[in-house]
């Protein structure tokens, strides 16, 4: 039996295109939102989740990572790296010089912030849920639009393209998560990722010592941020992804070290390292 997985819709998008890459047997159910598919895989309507989680241009996927800190219980399992190619769809017929509207998904449109100032600077930018569902807003508009989306939407669509390519710095590739019930066993080459906060956010050196504990034991940092805890302002959830998996025993300690410094933790997952095949 085939796998079930949700991502974020509708057909077309770079999610699909993530879940694709993963799995191209797998029966794939598009949702509304990243929220929405998570929700699907925890309530058992799907067996994982494919959703974004960072961006080589814009950075992180806040949607994901607030989605993971304050509302969903899965776990990752797995990452993979795929690249984005942004193209302008319009209509059939429509030409570029009479746009006034252009939409996308809110990332998207920051992937494509220097092209869109250059080539549509009259051009209002509407965000969109998806950049398959801003084709859909397109067509609905009645002024003249234009959508920033993958190639594969304007043959699903029946749209002209207009322009391939627009990302504004080459090599532009976003990460993708993989959601599920738990998170993977130890392979050898492994990340983990963590979130967490402290009681006392102005406490001089806190968050110094936390990170001397993996340095301590040689562990490197891929990668640190900070997330508002909505909570109250100035406070903040501290999100780390580290090399290795959370049982082998050198990270095991600085884990349940730093753990004991917090007051939220989570560990999101351990799970096999993104290698690019030769």
């Amino acid at each position: 039996m085939s796998r079930r997985i949700a991502y974020l819709g509708p057909p077309g998008t770079y999610s699909e295109q993530a879940v694709l890459a993963y799995d191209g047997a797998a029966e794939r159910s598009p949702f509304p939102s990243v929220m929405a598919a998570a929700a699907a895989v925890e309530q058992g309507k799907a067996d994982e989740a494919v959703v974004a989680i960072e961006n080589s241009i814009e950075g992180s996927v806040t949607d994901t990572l607030d989605m993971l800190i304050h509302d969903s219980r899965l776990s990752i399992c797995k990452e993979l790296v795929i690249p984005i190619d942004h193209c302008v769809l319009a209509k059939l017929g429509q030409r570029a010089a009479a746009v006034e509207v252009v939409y996308s998904h809110s990332n998207a449109l920051g992937q494509c912030r220097e092209y869109l100032a250059a080539h549509y600077p009259r051009a209002g930018v509407v965000a969109s849920l998806s950049t398959v569902k801003a084709v859909e807003d397109m067509l609905a508009s009645a002024r003249p639009a234009a959508a920033i989306a993958p190639r594969r939407a304007a043959d699903l669509y029946k749209v002209d393209v207009l322009a391939e390519g627009i990302q504004d710095r080459g090599g532009n590739v976003t990460r993708f998560v993989v959601l599920a019930q738990h998170d993977s066993p130890r392979t050898g080459d492994d990340k983990t990722s963590i979130a967490f906060s402290f009681a006392e956010e102005d406490k001089p050196g806190q968050l110094y010592r936390a990170m001397g504990e993996f340095a301590n034991r040689g562990i490197n940092l891929s990668k640190i941020e900070s997330r508002p805890s909505k909570e109250s302002l100035g406070r903040y959830v501290f999100l780390v992804d580290l090399a290795g998996h959370r049982e082998d025993a050198p990270l095991r300690d600085a884990l349940a070290q730093v753990a004991s410094m917090t007051i939220m933790w989570k560990i999101f997952g351990s799970y096999p390292r993104f290698r690019r095949k030769a």
